[in-house]
């Protein structure tokens, strides 16, 4: 066992709430989708960003003990530096991979805008489900967590790739996976550290879904085939974000091949440790 899953797994919320003070409890948070202004401070990590995703830092996401319990909201400014993740502060995610009726995965190549791995490729839409009612999983069962997740993926999507909310709602079905629990730093002082909800959603027969991307979060994007993502990892014009080459590597491609019948792979409740 590494010592940084030891320090991890060795924070309670009492021990969270006294190491991070600006986590808000969780039976105090506002329950707002943004908080305070991640731009105050005397630190400059944010000199040469965007604005539009400095403002995106303010957003409330889920702190979490070893167990996936929700401890309170901090924002995304909070837990995404390098020093809080180094000292356990963790949160959670989804990462979600959309297939056409062809079998083909959207991929998207993230903007040059983004504060953490920016210009790197990865799977259709990776965020965070915020510390609010709709999206946290109030009453704590994997089940209500995945809701969240859920609501919060659609919500993104159409935030980062254009894809109307009614459009996901009717044209195709969302699949849970699994969990992967990882840690992985992006340039200077940003990182990762998060629960990960897996999700995959596929498009119904005879549909499509709307695909217009917002080009401060999106720089490109594209269809590709298994044979085709593969060529894309050994061509090193291409770079990707840590999680996606985690889940590739680790689970992606035997998913793939079971598609058309996902009910041996869905509703994993394990988490998988990748520290």
């Amino acid at each position: 066992m590494s010592e940084y899953r030891k320090l991890v797994e060795g924070l309670d919320e009492a021990a969270i709430l006294e190491n991070f003070p600006e986590i808000i409890p969780l039976q105090s948070r506002p329950n707002t989708h943004s908080s305070e202004d991640a731009s105050r401070g005397k630190d400059d990590v944010f000199a040469g960003h965007d604005q539009e995703q400095i403002r995106l830092m303010n957003e409330n996401c889920i702190v979490l003990d070893w167990e996936d319990n929700a401890i309170g909201a901090g924002t995304k400014k909070v837990c995404h530096l390098m020093d809080n993740i180094n000292r356990g502060l963790l949160h959670r995610a989804f990462s979600v991979f959309i297939f056409n009726t062809e079998g083909k995965l959207l991929l998207q190549q993230r903007a040059t805008e983004k504060i953490t791995f920016p210009d790197l490729w990865t799977n259709t839409c990776c965020s965070h489900p915020l510390c609010v009612d709709d999206e946290l999983g109030e009453n704590g069962s994997l089940p209500a967590k995945v809701l969240g997740a859920k609501t919060a993926a659609s919500r993104k999507l159409e935030h980062e790739l254009g894809i109307p909310e009614a459009e996901t709602a009717t044209r195709g079905k969302f699949h849970f996976l699994n969990r992967i629990h990882y840690m992985a730093p992006s340039n200077e002082p940003w990182g990762e550290h998060e629960i990960d909800y897996i999700l995959f959603y596929k498009i119904d027969e005879g549909k499509q879904l709307t695909v217009q991307p917002n080009l401060n979060e999106v720089r490109d994007f594209r269809w590709v085939s298994a044979d085709e993502l593969k060529a894309m990892f050994n061509d090193p014009q291409y770079k990707f974000t840590p999680w996606f080459k985690i889940i590739c590597d680790s689970y992606l491609f035997q998913w793939w091949e079971q598609l058309q019948d996902l009910s041996k792979v869905e509703n994993d409740s394990q988490i998988h440790r990748m520290l």
